[in-house]
């Protein structure tokens, strides 16, 4: 009897295979669905352009991006599969943490400030938010919100853009204008960008009302 009724029994259900199950490992550098902290070091990748992380993803792939464990990840992944990877990612619309940096000098905040939203003419430099969007979290179909992001990742991506450590599709504009920058200008703007909440999307924006004022490849694939 206990045989014939374990022969009758229903099969197991067959182990569920998410993207979420399979992402796991990008949390625990990420946080938790991609949304990571701004204490830490390691980037947002939640709600990112799709475009923008099947770039980065491409970039650490070919060596574009230094990292050994982002590069051992993606080796051997297929374009279609990053693709896969880039708009799960991009599909999470989550809050974003409280602003990290608080209490900031008001001239390091002012100078800071002035160079997302306006540029420095006289140094060769736009705007941020002539590419990144008005409300800086970023712009589809590739630029990447800057918002929410830890200060001292901020700080890095510019020293690996300046000494070529990171770099990106051709024509490299943010490797540009890392190298025009001052290392006091980079830390007022990351200062300055670390402090500002989330109040407007976070969605990133549809397109921006008027043409990027450099080239840039890789927000253009």
């Amino acid at each position: 009897m206990c045989l014939g009724s374990a022969a009758q029994a229903a099969p197991p259900a067959p182990p569920q295979d998410t993207m979420a199950q399979r992402m796991q490992a990008c949390t625990v550098c990420h946080g938790q669905d991609g949304r990571a902290t701004n204490q830490g070091y390691f980037p947002r990748i939640a709600g990112k352009p799709a475009g923008y992380l099947y770039n980065q993803l491409i970039h650490f792939r070919d060596g574009r991006r230094k990292n050994a464990t982002m590069s051992y990840l993606v080796d051997h992944m297929s374009e279609a599969y990053l693709r896969e990877i880039a708009e799960h990612f991009a599909a999470l619309d989550l809050p974003y943490p409280p602003p990290q940096t608080t209490g900031a000098p008001a001239a390091q905040l002012q100078r800071g400030e002035q160079l997302v939203r306006h540029g420095d003419p006289a140094l060769g430099i736009p705007a941020c938010a002539s590419c990144h969007g008005a409300a800086m979290t970023g712009v589809q179909p590739s630029m990447p919100g800057l918002l929410g992001l830890p200060r001292d990742y901020l700080l890095a991506q510019f020293g690996a853009w300046r000494t070529g450590l990171r770099q990106a599709t051709a024509p490299d504009c943010m490797g540009e204008i890392a190298r025009r920058l001052t290392p006091e200008d980079v830390s007022a703007m990351a200062v300055w960008l670390s402090s500002q909440p989330v109040t407007q999307g976070p969605a990133p924006a549809g397109s921006l009302p008027a043409k990027r004022p450099m080239a840039c490849g890789s927000g253009e694939r």
